[in-house]
């Protein structure tokens, strides 16, 4: 991709997606383009050939893909500061914001604008997200270049829009999930006779390796338990006494909570 990329309100996802950019040997420095009001914690792009700004509608100006990094609520304000450097035959919008709308986006630019909804997470840092992504009036050529993007960092899934929320959850939320299962691994490890890095070092190579098959041999992770746990042994034992304690029922319920909470 040669066009110039834009993200306004660099924080931590914003952060992740550029690191994940700048590990592409496809990808040139110069095309990406950084604000945030303070941007002493973007020194280390700017050594990298990275533009780093505090003026947001300079780097509107500048960039023909403009992502919008920022909370929800300053979405309809930073839309409004950079609006009058929008050009709708020559911008594409990506919003990252949970529960704002493409109609409520285009609100504040035009109807006609082309825009995306996307959300990756911050193992983009690694080249290593799952971004869902849905949009409105773009051709197939901008949404090729917008799933080129993201692949760049993971892997791109279309959904539709009333989905988007969901995706939060699953998807970025799930990071937060997927660490606090291992953190809790690794103190049982512990207890177990392991020192801390060792018992990091296991856990997290387990967590690769289980990812890693259901991926690449396209498995239901029932198919995978029932491989592990035999008759009277001690895998069985674990999972059943995890179950009394409502380890699934658990995570069901945090899934739920999340979701309800972006829903309300």
């Amino acid at each position: 991709m040669k066009k110039n990329i834009a993200i306004i309100g660099c924080g931590n996802l914003g952060k992740s997606i550029a690191h994940g950019l700048l590990q592409n040997p496809n990808f040139d420095a110069g095309q990406l383009i950084l604000t945030r009001r303070n941007v002493t914690s973007l020194e280390e792009f700017a050594t990298k050939g990275v533009r780093v700004f505090t003026d947001n509608a300079k780097a509107a100006a500048e960039a023909e893909i403009v992502i919008l990094g920022v909370k929800p609520y300053n979405v309809k304000p930073i839309m409004q500061e950079i609006s009058s450097e929008l050009d709708i035959s020559k911008h594409t919008i990506i919003s990252l914001a949970t529960g704002v709308t493409l109609s409520e986006i285009a609100s504040e630019i035009s109807s006609d604008a082309v825009i995306f909804r996307a959300m990756p997470n911050v193992a983009a840092d690694i080249q290593e997200s799952v971004t869902c992504v849905c949009h409105q009036n773009a051709s197939d050529t901008q949404v090729q270049e917008v799933n080129e993007l993201f692949n760049s960092i993971g892997i791109t899934i279309p959904i539709d829009e009333n989905l988007m929320e969901a995706a939060t959850v699953l998807g970025a939320c799930g990071i937060a999930y997927v660490l606090r299962f291992m953190r809790a691994m690794i103190q049982g490890g512990i207890q177990i006779g392991f020192d801390s890095a060792t018992a990091s070092k296991i856990v997290n190579q387990t967590m690769k390796g289980a990812a890693e098959l259901m991926i690449q041999n396209n498995l239901h992770p029932e198919e995978v338990i029932d491989k592990v746990t035999t008759p009277k042994g001690c895998t069985i034992v674990g999972l059943n006494e995890m179950e009394h304690h409502g380890f699934s029922s658990s995570l069901v319920r945090g899934v739920l909570a999340s979701f309800e909470k972006i829903e309300k």
